[in-house]
């Protein structure tokens, strides 16, 4: 193996999809597009940095056209594996496909998991139903704040999710909950993730804190990050990364709780990152605050914001280096559902100083991300994917 010293700086805009994957019937998806749908209802969408980069060849998203000679690779891509989750979708990326989803439980847990983490927790709990977040802390915010009984909650995700407000559970008697859950959750009730969701304020004004952690099922086996790292490599986690992860294959983590905190870090990695180094981001505002809210207005700022960030990084950018933007899953605002969306993601590509970047094509698999990286950083394994760094330009 040659080890490459240019670096890599992969960015997951979570919940962000370019239309509906061909087993969008499947999941009850048919019709859903994240950009395409939330561009059509605004009556336009610019995106100027990411369009000339290509993303405008792979849907229709009015305000953002085709580029006649785009800057960059582009290309789509449908998941393989068997969820819309980020789990999955993250795990996937790094090389693990997911045949098997993880249990659902849209009529709650049952007492086979709930009796014992209630006996272990020393509390009762308020809710054990699927509901959305911020309906469910209006609904038994109020009786929590009085009886400091947690709220246990589901959606149509595989996540047991325990919200208590900040000033009457402490956040490390949360966290502490989330632990013992993760514990007890396993064989038939592998749930993919436990969800730390603290709030605070007053009954009819309850707003969640960005102190959200998520405790997630440990990766089945050695993924693009674990090579990476067990050949020396800087493998640097931003956001709720080393969480999805379970902080393995990573050498060092940023956990930010916004996309512009999120932003910042990834700014200055592409400063401070040493030769070699894999950058991995996870911006989550588009699917925590607008796309499970149903709220395409702040869905396109927040593709804005990004879109303006775009321009300066890239300037950052050593040559050799490699920046893919690409998404989990979508999650599209504009749909009557609030849940995730089974859709194609983007992936954009550059490669810093190569020439003639091309299409990437219509793909299979997130595995070929996790191939493109192990090729950047001189591996011959690939993973299960194809690599498509030749189309990201010679150098």
């Amino acid at each position: 193996m040659t080890r490459s010293m240019g670096r890599t700086f992969l960015v997951v805009l979570d919940g962000v999809g370019v239309g509906d994957a061909p087993d969008a019937a499947v999941f009850g998806d048919q019709g859903s597009d994240s950009i395409g749908n939330t561009a059509r209802l605004l009556g336009g969408l610019a995106l100027p940095n990411l369009g000339r980069l290509g993303l405008g060849h792979l849907t229709a998203i009015l305000g953002t056209p085709p580029a006649a000679k785009p800057a960059g690779a582009y290309g789509k891509i449908a998941a393989l594996s068997a969820g819309k989750d980020s789990t999955t979708g993250h795990w996937e990326m790094c090389g693990l496909v997911t045949p098997k989803p993880f249990p659902t439980y849209p009529n709650g847990f049952p007492a086979a998991v709930m009796a014992p983490f209630e006996a272990a927790i020393g509390r009762r709990t308020l809710g054990n139903r699927a509901a959305s977040g911020t309906v469910i802390l209006e609904e038994l915010g109020a009786e929590h704040v009085r009886t400091g009984a947690p709220i246990v909650y589901t959606s149509a995700d595989s996540v047991f999710q325990i919200a208590t407000h900040e000033d009457v559970v402490p956040i490390g008697e949360l966290y502490r909950m989330c632990a013992v859950a993760r514990q007890q959750l396993h064989g038939a009730h592998n749930v993919g993730r436990v969800i730390a969701r603290p709030f605070t304020g007053a009954a009819g004004a309850y707003a969640r804190t960005p102190r959200r952690r998520d405790f997630t099922v440990v990766p089945p086996g050695r993924s693009l990050l674990d090579l990476l790292k067990a050949a020396e490599h800087a493998v640097i986690g931003v956001g709720k990364v080393e969480d999805l992860f379970s902080g393995q294959g990573l050498t060092a983590a940023d956990h930010t709780t916004s996309n512009d905190a999120g932003m910042h870090a990834t700014r200055q990695l592409a400063a401070d990152a040493p030769p070699g180094a894999m950058v991995f981001t996870n911006l989550n505002d588009f699917d925590t605050l607008w796309g499970h809210r149903n709220d395409p207005h702040g869905y396109a700022a927040g593709l804005q914001a990004f879109d303006a960030w775009l321009a300066d990084f890239l300037a950052a950018l050593r040559p050799g280096d490699v920046f893919l933007v690409t998404s989990d899953h979508g999650n599209d605002p504009t749909t009557p559902s609030t849940d995730h969306s089974r859709e194609y993601v983007p992936v954009l590509g550059v490669r810093q100083g190569a020439l003639d970047p091309g299409p990437i094509g219509t793909r299979a698999g997130l595995c070929d991300i996790a191939a493109t990286i192990l090729e950047q950083h001189g591996f011959q394994e690939r993973m299960g994917g194809r690599s498509f760094l030749a189309a990201l330009g010679a150098m």
